[in-house]
């Protein structure tokens, strides 16, 4: 079994180096890229306000956090759930480096840069040049988006685990047409356990194949 965990937060602001904190949290345990029902969440005080701006981004006022745990209250519950599992999100530096921040008010360490696996780069890789924020890759892959009327970070990990399979190669991850071209993964080359399914035509489909393209003009097949 390889364990992960996606993960996504919310904040106050784009900026912890100027104050901003982390007001929601959410984590889901995923084995094997597939979601196993095991989550964290959490809501947090983060001690001062939250500007307007943000609150029409994520929908949290100041009156949803009151009385709410701080980040020390659940630092190490979190920290139990994240293991020593790689660490999924989307544009995954902002949700790093919001966290370091959070931790190193706690003087613990800052989370590992190698167990970082952001799937927005890898989108950028597979989509170059086009929109891809969670919105966009949802609408791309057919995925269901309706509830998200305002970035929840629990819905938002749910619709980024089924984005996330589709990144990596979809409920059909691992087949391959019988070349010596490879799928590559942005964070590694194959994935573990990686068995590629070669398909090979038969003697019958072959013919069949090269029948059908003498039917076509100027068939690229053709063409030496």
């Amino acid at each position: 079994m390889t364990r992960a965990v996606l993960f996504d937060t919310e904040t106050t602001g784009f900026y912890p180096e100027e104050g901003d904190r982390v007001i929601e949290i959410a984590a889901i345990e995923l084995s094997n890229d597939l979601p196993t029902g095991e989550t964290f969440y959490a809501l947090l005080d983060p001690e001062r306000d939250i500007p307007t701006d943000s609150t029409r981004i994520h929908g949290i006022t100041s009156a949803h956090v009151y009385g709410k745990p701080k980040f020390a209250d659940i630092a190490d519950d979190m920290l139990k759930f994240f293991g020593t599992s790689p660490l999924i999100a989307h544009n995954a530096p902002f949700d790093f480096g919001f966290l370091d921040a959070e931790l190193a008010r706690l003087q613990k360490p800052k989370l590992a840069r190698d167990r970082m696996i952001d799937t927005l780069a890898i989108a950028k890789q597979i989509f170059p040049g086009m929109p891809n924020s969670l919105d966009a890759l949802c609408t791309r892959y057919n995925i269901d988006r309706s509830e998200r009327t305002t970035h929840n970070a629990l819905l938002d990990c749910k619709l980024l685990a089924h984005v996330y399979v589709e990144l990596t190669g979809g409920r059909q991850r691992g087949l391959v047409l019988d070349t010596d071209q490879h799928f590559v993964f942005a964070k590694y080359e194959k994935p573990p356990n990686y068995e590629p399914v070669r398909i090979k035509l038969s003697p019958q489909q072959l013919a069949a194949h090269a029948a059908f393209i003498t039917r076509l003009k100027d068939a690229i097949w053709s063409q030496p």
